[in-house]
């Protein structure tokens, strides 16, 4: 068991009254356990907060008025890792559960449709297993350059594979792609994790669906797998952005640390209950 303590500041400069629609809390998921949680918001307003019971995905909704807005999420998160076996087969469509079928569908980022061909090519000669789908991951983290900048909102599993080029996010979807496109269902995981390069931001993997279990992979290697505080599960970053914003808004700010311990650490004395959420 290892200790994450985690800090995430976004500041926006709001122009006309918006909706906030944002995902930055630790998710309900196996491993995870929140010994300490603190929402803080500026100014004070009614926050509405809700759980996606199936993915564990936690949301944050809130009508902002016009001028400066404060979000400050704390967490001091306990995290055991779930080990993995050495073999893990694939599962047989036939055999895939309802509530996973989904994700072998092409979404709205992950094109697998349009890039079967290629899975064949790369990983069609490969026994079918967990050695598959490290030999993507594998293949994404050396066959990608990692560019802080370069790709946008808008780029696509297949625009990374033609440019060779992007950053977490796109390596995710990248592998995410590739495994669809091979019948292996896969989803996007986003959390906060640390690591020394590039500078703190949340963190973007990928999970496949290997003999009835969800098993993480992390083409970029920028950080364990098992230390990553999740936040949100999905199809793809459609499902799990951050923040989704309708209104006319600006990001002024946003700054993410993430302390690791290897031994678990107690709240401070005096340290307000998880689950909380304080504005004004």
């Amino acid at each position: 068991m290892h200790t994450s303590l985690v800090d995430a500041l976004l500041e926006y400069e709001v122009r006309d009254p918006a909706h906030f629609f944002l995902n930055l809390e630790a998710a309900f998921h196996e491993g995870h356990e929140v010994i300490e949680e603190r929402l803080t918001i500026t100014p004070s307003m009614k926050v509405h907060t809700f759980c996606d019971e199936r993915s564990g995905n936690r949301f944050i909704r809130l009508d902002a008025p016009r001028g400066l807005l404060s979000v400050n999420y704390h967490a001091l998160v306990h995290l055991s890792a779930v080990p993995v076996p050495l073999h893990l087969d694939e599962t047989p469509v036939t055999a895939v559960p309802d509530d996973v079928l989904h994700y072998l569908m092409p979404s709205r980022y992950c094109e697998s449709d349009s890039m079967s061909r290629v899975a064949q090519q790369l990983f069609g000669h490969l026994a079918p297993g967990l050695g598959r789908v490290r030999a993507i991951e594998s293949w994404v983290y050396e066959s990608i350059a990692y560019v802080p900048g370069y790709t946008s909102s808008t780029t696509t599993a297949q625009d990374v594979f033609v440019q060779r080029v992007g950053v977490c996010r796109d390596f995710a979807h990248l592998g995410i792609t590739l495994c669809r496109a091979l019948n292996i269902p896969a989803r996007l995981v986003v959390g906060y994790v640390h690591f020394e390069e590039p500078p703190q931001d949340f963190h973007a993997l990928f999970e496949a669906w290997l003999d009835g279990r969800w098993v993480l992979f992390d083409p970029s290697r920028l950080a364990a797998t098992d230390r990553l505080v999740r936040v949100g599960t999905g199809r793809d970053a459609k499902d799990v952005a951050f923040a989704t914003i309708f209104g006319d808004v600006k990001m002024l700010r946003k700054e993410l640390t993430v302390d690791e311990s290897e031994t678990p650490v107690d709240p401070p004395a005096g340290a307000v209950p998880a689950h909380s959420v304080v504005t004004g």
